[in-house]
Protein backbone atom coordinates (compact mmCIF):
# COMPACT_ATOMS: atom_id res chain seq x y z
CA UNK A 1 0.00 0.00 0.00
CA UNK A 2 2.49 2.48 0.80
CA UNK A 3 4.87 0.63 -1.53
CA UNK A 4 7.92 0.47 0.41
CA UNK A 5 7.97 3.73 2.28
CA UNK A 6 6.07 2.22 5.77
CA UNK A 7 9.30 2.34 7.87
CA UNK A 8 10.69 5.26 6.22
CA UNK A 9 7.56 7.09 7.49
CA UNK A 10 7.40 5.39 10.56
CA UNK A 11 11.23 6.67 11.40
CA UNK A 12 10.35 10.08 10.27
CA UNK A 13 7.24 9.61 13.18
CA UNK A 14 9.86 8.42 15.93
CA UNK A 15 11.79 11.94 14.65
CA UNK A 16 8.59 13.81 15.55
CA UNK A 17 7.88 12.54 18.32
CA UNK A 18 11.46 12.81 19.75
CA UNK A 19 11.34 17.07 18.48
CA UNK A 20 7.96 17.29 20.35
CA UNK A 21 8.73 16.08 23.70
CA UNK A 22 12.10 17.65 23.57
CA UNK A 23 10.48 20.78 22.48
CA UNK A 24 7.93 20.52 25.44
CA UNK A 25 10.60 20.10 27.80
CA UNK A 26 12.21 23.14 26.28
CA UNK A 27 8.67 24.94 26.61
CA UNK A 28 7.69 24.11 30.15
CA UNK A 29 10.98 25.60 31.20
CA UNK A 30 10.47 28.74 29.57
CA UNK A 31 6.84 28.64 30.21
CA UNK A 32 7.55 28.43 34.41
CA UNK A 33 9.92 31.34 33.77
CA UNK A 34 7.79 33.65 31.57
CA UNK A 35 4.64 32.73 33.98
CA UNK A 36 7.66 34.15 37.07
CA UNK A 37 8.92 37.18 35.34
CA UNK A 38 5.17 38.01 34.31
CA UNK A 39 3.78 37.84 38.24
CA UNK A 40 7.07 39.46 39.33
CA UNK A 41 6.45 42.36 41.93
CA UNK A 42 9.29 44.31 40.12
CA UNK A 43 7.80 46.30 36.97
CA UNK A 44 10.77 45.86 34.41
CA UNK A 45 10.49 42.08 35.02
CA UNK A 46 7.00 42.24 34.72
CA UNK A 47 7.01 44.26 31.19
CA UNK A 48 9.67 41.55 30.17
CA UNK A 49 7.77 38.64 30.54
CA UNK A 50 4.35 40.29 29.11
CA UNK A 51 6.06 41.87 25.83
CA UNK A 52 7.87 37.89 25.43
CA UNK A 53 4.50 36.29 25.52
CA UNK A 54 2.98 38.90 23.52
CA UNK A 55 5.29 39.05 20.45
CA UNK A 56 5.31 35.11 20.07
CA UNK A 57 1.82 34.84 20.57
CA UNK A 58 1.24 37.52 18.34
CA UNK A 59 3.68 35.95 15.17
CA UNK A 60 2.68 33.24 13.09
CA UNK A 61 4.89 30.03 14.00
CA UNK A 62 5.88 29.72 10.20
CA UNK A 63 7.45 33.16 10.11
CA UNK A 64 9.17 32.31 13.74
CA UNK A 65 10.51 29.29 12.22
CA UNK A 66 11.89 30.83 8.95
CA UNK A 67 13.18 33.82 11.08
CA UNK A 68 14.77 32.06 13.49
CA UNK A 69 15.87 28.99 11.47
CA UNK A 70 17.59 31.43 8.78
CA UNK A 71 18.23 34.47 10.64
CA UNK A 72 19.73 32.58 13.62
CA UNK A 73 22.34 30.82 11.42
CA UNK A 74 23.16 34.22 9.72
CA UNK A 75 23.53 35.71 13.70
CA UNK A 76 25.53 32.45 14.62
CA UNK A 77 27.90 32.69 11.10
CA UNK A 78 28.51 36.21 11.81
CA UNK A 79 29.60 36.09 15.37
CA UNK A 80 31.67 33.27 14.99
CA UNK A 81 34.46 35.20 12.66
CA UNK A 82 34.74 37.54 15.62
CA UNK A 83 35.85 34.52 17.69
CA UNK A 84 38.36 33.35 15.84
CA UNK A 85 36.10 30.58 14.06
CA UNK A 86 35.83 31.10 10.11
CA UNK A 87 34.49 27.64 9.00
CA UNK A 88 30.46 28.14 7.70
CA UNK A 89 28.36 26.89 10.49
CA UNK A 90 25.49 24.69 9.76
CA UNK A 91 22.61 24.65 12.05
CA UNK A 92 21.30 20.89 12.78
CA UNK A 93 17.66 21.28 11.94
CA UNK A 94 16.54 19.56 14.68
CA UNK A 95 18.18 21.53 17.09
CA UNK A 96 16.77 24.39 15.49
CA UNK A 97 13.63 22.48 15.31
CA UNK A 98 13.36 22.38 19.05
CA UNK A 99 15.00 25.59 20.52
CA UNK A 100 12.33 27.58 17.59
CA UNK A 101 8.90 25.29 18.93
CA UNK A 102 10.29 25.56 22.60
CA UNK A 103 10.70 29.02 22.76
CA UNK A 104 7.39 29.95 21.19
CA UNK A 105 5.50 27.32 22.65
CA UNK A 106 6.70 28.62 25.83
CA UNK A 107 4.90 31.97 25.61
CA UNK A 108 1.63 29.96 24.99
CA UNK A 109 2.83 27.87 28.54
CA UNK A 110 3.83 30.93 30.35
CA UNK A 111 -0.24 32.02 30.43
CA UNK A 112 -1.71 28.84 30.90
CA UNK A 113 0.96 28.72 34.31
CA UNK A 114 0.29 32.15 34.98
CA UNK A 115 -2.91 31.65 34.92
CA UNK A 116 -3.00 28.99 36.91
CA UNK A 117 -1.08 30.42 39.90
CA UNK A 118 -3.43 33.08 39.76
CA UNK A 119 -6.00 30.73 40.91
CA UNK A 120 -4.26 29.47 43.49
CA UNK A 121 -6.28 31.12 46.76
CA UNK A 122 -3.03 33.54 48.10
CA UNK A 123 -4.36 32.38 51.98
CA UNK A 124 -2.99 28.91 51.29
CA UNK A 125 0.67 30.40 50.75
CA UNK A 126 -0.36 32.46 53.75
CA UNK A 127 -1.18 29.53 55.88
CA UNK A 128 2.15 27.62 54.98
CA UNK A 129 4.40 30.38 55.80
CA UNK A 130 2.30 29.99 58.97
CA UNK A 131 2.68 26.45 59.80
CA UNK A 132 6.42 27.40 59.51
CA UNK A 133 7.21 26.65 55.98
CA UNK A 134 10.01 28.73 54.35
CA UNK A 135 9.38 30.22 51.01
CA UNK A 136 10.61 26.99 48.73
CA UNK A 137 8.69 24.78 50.93
CA UNK A 138 5.31 26.64 49.97
CA UNK A 139 5.98 26.65 46.55
CA UNK A 140 7.07 22.86 46.08
CA UNK A 141 4.52 21.40 48.61
CA UNK A 142 1.44 23.69 48.07
CA UNK A 143 1.26 26.01 44.86
CA UNK A 144 3.00 23.83 42.39
CA UNK A 145 0.86 20.63 42.92
CA UNK A 146 -2.02 22.80 42.47
CA UNK A 147 -0.98 24.89 39.62
CA UNK A 148 -0.48 21.02 38.16
CA UNK A 149 -3.63 19.97 38.35
CA UNK A 150 -4.94 23.70 37.11
CA UNK A 151 -3.13 24.03 34.27
CA UNK A 152 -3.15 20.19 33.10
CA UNK A 153 -6.06 21.45 30.60
CA UNK A 154 -4.55 24.42 29.01
CA UNK A 155 -1.34 22.18 28.97
CA UNK A 156 -2.97 19.49 26.57
CA UNK A 157 -4.35 22.14 24.50
CA UNK A 158 -0.62 23.63 24.01
CA UNK A 159 0.72 20.22 23.57
CA UNK A 160 -1.26 19.10 20.80
CA UNK A 161 -0.75 22.36 19.08
CA UNK A 162 2.29 21.43 19.10
CA UNK A 163 2.53 18.33 18.07
CA UNK A 164 1.04 19.25 14.92
CA UNK A 165 3.30 21.96 14.56
CA UNK A 166 6.02 19.78 14.22
CA UNK A 167 4.95 19.79 10.81
CA UNK A 168 5.90 23.11 9.87
CA UNK A 169 10.20 22.29 10.88
CA UNK A 170 9.83 20.54 7.56
CA UNK A 171 10.32 23.45 5.79
CA UNK A 172 13.64 24.23 7.27
CA UNK A 173 14.90 20.22 6.07
CA UNK A 174 14.12 18.26 9.00
CA UNK A 175 13.76 15.08 8.28
CA UNK A 176 10.11 14.07 9.82
CA UNK A 177 7.10 11.89 9.00
CA UNK A 178 5.95 15.10 7.12
CA UNK A 179 9.19 15.65 5.52
CA UNK A 180 9.16 12.04 3.76
CA UNK A 181 5.80 11.89 2.92
CA UNK A 182 6.28 14.27 0.92
CA UNK A 183 9.55 12.58 -1.12
CA UNK A 184 7.11 9.42 -1.34
CA UNK A 185 4.53 11.19 -2.76
CA UNK A 186 6.46 12.69 -4.97
CA UNK A 187 8.63 9.73 -6.09
CA UNK A 188 4.66 7.91 -6.65
CA UNK A 189 3.09 10.44 -7.77
CA UNK A 190 0.75 9.37 -4.92
CA UNK A 191 0.05 12.14 -2.56
CA UNK A 192 -3.39 11.94 -1.14
CA UNK A 193 -1.99 7.70 0.25
CA UNK A 194 1.18 8.93 2.06
CA UNK A 195 -0.58 12.41 3.45
CA UNK A 196 -3.72 10.06 4.34
CA UNK A 197 -0.84 8.05 6.33
CA UNK A 198 0.53 10.83 8.12
CA UNK A 199 -2.58 12.55 9.14
CA UNK A 200 -3.53 9.09 10.48
CA UNK A 201 -0.20 9.10 12.68
CA UNK A 202 -1.08 12.48 14.03
CA UNK A 203 -3.95 11.36 14.83
CA UNK A 204 -3.17 8.32 16.78
CA UNK A 205 0.20 10.67 18.41
CA UNK A 206 -2.72 13.02 19.83
CA UNK A 207 -5.25 10.82 20.76
CA UNK A 208 -3.02 8.24 23.13
CA UNK A 209 -1.87 11.97 24.41
CA UNK A 210 -4.95 13.51 25.29
CA UNK A 211 -6.02 9.72 26.72
CA UNK A 212 -2.77 9.51 28.91
CA UNK A 213 -3.28 13.82 29.91
CA UNK A 214 -6.51 13.02 30.73
CA UNK A 215 -5.57 10.15 33.21
CA UNK A 216 -3.01 12.71 34.27
CA UNK A 217 -5.42 15.21 34.87
CA UNK A 218 -7.71 12.40 37.44
CA UNK A 219 -4.94 11.56 38.94
CA UNK A 220 -4.00 15.35 40.40
CA UNK A 221 -8.08 15.82 40.79
CA UNK A 222 -8.37 13.21 43.30
CA UNK A 223 -8.06 15.17 46.53
CA UNK A 224 -10.35 18.44 44.98
CA UNK A 225 -13.15 15.77 44.08
CA UNK A 226 -12.82 14.43 47.78
CA UNK A 227 -12.75 17.70 48.91
CA UNK A 228 -16.12 19.05 47.43
CA UNK A 229 -17.67 15.96 48.76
Amino acid sequence: MLHGYGSTILDGAWLTLSLALTSMALAISLGLLGAALRLSPMRWLALLGEGYATLIRGIPDLVLILLIFYGGQDLVNRVAPLLGYDHYIDINPFVAGVFTMGFIFGAYLSETFRGAFMAIPRGQAEAGAAYGMSGVQVFVRILVPQMIRLAIPGFTNNWLVLTKATALISVVGLQDMMFKAKNAADATREPFTFFLAVAALYLLLTSVSLLALRLLERRYSVGARLADI
